[in-house]
Order: structure tokens, then sequence, then C-alpha cells
């Protein structure tokens, strides 16, 4: 059996075990039990009471944080020179085409988003068993496959991002940061989980959203109640 270390065991004693918590209870209490000496981000598991095996039940979309995700989002794009300008000046960290797809075909991997063109999907599809099980291939459904470079870059900057349903039919995400004040990590669950809510499939029967834990890294999860978060 693995010792629990100091800071978990203190952790675990400010968690009540079969309580729910509001949002707010929670959003404090996330930082009250992280003890990390880095920032630790704030992290969101959401279960689903849909069958994700059945195509007409997948859950995937995108949400825009209203704080962001303190995290540094590294962009590369994938663009004809036409267009590098554009993604230049929006804050894209890794610009071009040919030499990043061999880079790519090598075995460089080290970004968190890539945004493309249709015009270059061509090239790009060459690279879906090396992007794909990282979940780094453009999506036009997720915003990341356009023709208005710029504002995909500065929107990914802002605080987007991509999410869908494992098959376990859960979902996993970040929603801030530890430093973060309360209040923001509460608004921040509250506009992704408004949005999981939009996206109920029709197919979907029974209780939706089944169950939610706030935790942070390498800190147990703060259950809350799922009804208070429904629209």
């Amino acid at each position: 059996m693995t010792k629990l270390t100091k800071n978990r065991k203190t952790a675990l004693e400010k968690i009540e075990k079969d309580r729910f918590y509001t949002l707010k209870e929670a959003s404090s209490l996330v930082k009250e039990i992280t003890k990390t000496k880095f920032d630790a981000s704030v992290d969101l598991d959401v279960r689903l009471g849909i069958d994700p095996r059945k195509s007409n039940q997948m859950v995937r979309g995108v949400v825009t944080l209203p704080h962001g995700t303190g995290k540094e989002t590294r962009v590369l794009v994938l663009c004809t020179p036409d267009k590098e300008a554009e993604a230049k000046e929006s804050g894209a960290d890794f610009i071009g085409l040919d030499e990043y797809i061999e880079k790519i075909k090598g075995g460089w991997t080290d970004v968190d988003v890539i945004i493309t063109m249709p015009s270059v999907m061509g090239k790009v599809g060459q690279l879906g068993r090396i992007l794909g099980p990282r979940g780094l291939m453009p999506n036009p459904k997720s915003g990341t496959v356009t023709m208005e470079i710029g504002k995909a870059v500065k929107e990914v900057k802002q605080g987007k991002i991509d999410f869908k349903v494992d098959k376990s039919g859960i979902i996993h995400t970040s929603v801030g940061k530890v430093s973060f004040e309360p209040v923001k990590i509460a608004e921040n669950v509250r506009e992704f989980i408004s949005t999981v809510n939009k996206l109920k499939p029709a197919a979907a029967k029974g209780t939706y959203i089944r169950s939610l834990y706030l935790s942070s890294t390498m800190s147990p999860g703060i259950k809350i109640d799922p009804k208070e978060l429904e629209d």
C-alpha cells in the first residue's frame, strides 16, 4: 500500500468524504489543500451519463474560459507564406509549413495547439498518426482549420480550449491555476459546464452530468453537487 505523504494526509483530512461541496466552497478549498512549490493547475473531471461508443452520444466542443487557463499555450501555425505575417502579429510561437511537417514526421510535437488552413490540410493530413493520439490534429469543428488565422491564434492564447469525452464517459480539463482567486476558478468552471450542458446529445437518457470533481495537481478531488450547475 502506498504511504500517504504528510501534505496529502492533511488535504484528505480537510475534505469530508461523502459531502457535496458548493462550487464556491470547492474553489476556495482546492487552494487551501494544495501545497506544491509550483503554481499547480486546477482540474475539473466531469462524468457524463452517455455512451461514448455511440457516435450520436459523442460530446466534443470548444470553450473560451473567461479568465483563461493560466497556462502559456504554445501555438504552431502551418500556413502558406501569405498568412505568415498575420500569424506572427497574433502571437503564434512557431510559423511555417513544409519544414515543420518534416520536423513532426521526425517526432517533434513540442506544442500545445496546431492551427492551419483548409488549403494545406492535404499535407497536414499525413501527420494524423502522429498528431491524432496526442490531441494535436487540427479540426474545423474546434476552429483550428480556418482562413482566419489571426483570430484563431488570439482565441487560443486568451484561453480557448478544445475538449471531448473519453472512452469512459469522462471529460478531463484544466480550468485555471491555484494562484487564481476562488471567484475566477468558479467562473471558469461555470462557463465550462454551461458549454457542456449545451452539447447534451438528444440520444442521451437519464442524468446527463453524473459527477463533478475539482482538484489540483497532486491533490485529492473535491466533489461538487452537479445540480448546482444545471442550466
